[in-house]
């Protein structure tokens, strides 16, 4: 007999054993279930380096597992939603450990999630579902995605559990990586042509870790932009507002995980105001990789390879200060070409890629709950 459990998550590695051994368990299986489908350990993070992001006080995660008789946990599972009242999205996922899969145990637990959101009245579902597939496929054996950009192969059992349960394919994130070292000459000259595309009108700044007093208001304008600007494919993404007191909040949350939050934002100097701007996850550990998180640059500054000039610093900035690492890796949505064209031309490598399901039920309830790329 399979219980459907709900973690009392940690406030730090150091808090209760009992509970920092379940996070720890919970961690474990989510990796198990995502690395069987993409075979990318190193996409992996460790149960430190997640931990802070559990406490967004945004968004906080609420975290599930599934036990068996013998008490082993043989799936993990989250439900994220936003606090703010009337908010109708939320986020889910269901990973089952591979040993455990085609026992209806992703079934349970995901049927557990639906109860959730459906008690909470939420009308817009969304999960992520990683996937084997690297770049573009057409033909028999692969979902298009409805943006004419990407696919994912049906034989995938995230792909099957979804479909069959009434989700809607939305869009594919590409999932690339860059080695580390990378070719000086090549990012040097791709340097150069995206700062002579850019003039004078703009100017690059970077920091460290919390974002500086000068720049919050921008930085908050920019996050806030992330949910109207970038690619949502074939979804709509309500607007996420961010604040100068939320940016402050989501800092603090960072500077207390083990890794450093790297900033490359360019300004247009004529007005002060922030173009745009990119972040990486550095890890305190050398020995894995850093991740590129938000990049964007505003509509109204488009057209001036600022996307370009973002990227190539924010490698030659990770490279000078934080040597070591074995690579950088990126998700970007298939349909966004111009920063495709970047990372490729930089050097990136597609090696797998994440498809964006959706599901949207009415406000009494109705429809099916999702899982990740584990379920089962």
């Amino acid at each position: 007999m399979y219980r459907v459990i709900e973690l009392d998550v940690p406030r730090t590695m150091d808090d209760d054993p009992a509970a920092v051994a379940a996070f720890r368990e919970w961690v474990a299986v989510s990796a198990r279930s995502e690395v069987a489908v993409h075979g990318l350990a190193e996409l992996v993070w460790t149960a430190e380096a997640q931990l802070a992001m559990m406490h967004d006080p945004e968004a906080p995660s609420r975290l599930f597992v599934v036990r068996d008789d013998h008490d082993v946990v043989v799936a993990a599972g989250s439900y994220d939603s936003k606090t703010a009242p009337g908010t109708p999205n939320c986020w889910l996922s269901v990973g089952v450990d591979p040993e455990h899969r085609r026992r209806g145990v992703g079934t349970l637990l995901a049927d557990h999630l639906e109860g959730i959101a459906q008690a909470e009245g939420r009308t817009q579902w969304k999960t992520y579902a990683v996937s084997r597939q690297v770049g573009p496929a057409t033909g028999p054996g692969y979902l298009q995605a409805p943006t004419g950009f990407g696919a994912v192969p049906e034989d995938e059992a995230g792909v099957r559990f979804l479909t069959g349960r009434g989700w809607r394919f939305g869009q594919v994130n590409r999932i690339s990586r860059l080695a580390l070292p990378t070719d000086r000459a090549v990012v040097q000259a791709l340097h150069d042509r995206a700062a002579t595309a850019a003039g004078t009108d703009f100017r690059v700044h970077a920091w460290s870790g919390p974002t500086p007093p000068r720049w919050q208001e921008g930085i908050a304008l920019l996050e806030t932009r992330m949910s109207t600007d970038a690619p949502d494919g074939d979804m709509e993404e309500p607007e996420d507002v961010w604040t100068v007191e939320r940016l402050q909040e989501h800092d603090a949350l960072l500077d207390r995980s083990p890794r450093t939050m790297l900033t490359v934002a360019v300004e247009h100097v004529p007005s002060g105001v922030l173009a745009g701007f990119t972040q990486l996850a550095v890890p305190d550990e050398t020995t894995e990789p850093v991740f590129q998180w938000d990049t964007l640059v505003l509509r109204e500054h488009r057209g001036h390879r600022l996307g370009w000039l973002l990227k190539v610093v924010g490698i030659e900035t990770v490279e000078r200060d934080h040597p070591g690492h074995p690579s950088i890796i990126t998700f970007n949505a298939e349909e966004n070409r111009p920063m495709l064209d970047v990372n490729e031309a930089v050097g990136f490598v597609g090696v797998g890629s994440e498809g964006i399901w959706e599901r949207r039920v009415g406000a009494g309830g109705g429809g099916g709950a999702g899982g990740a790329g584990g379920a089962g």
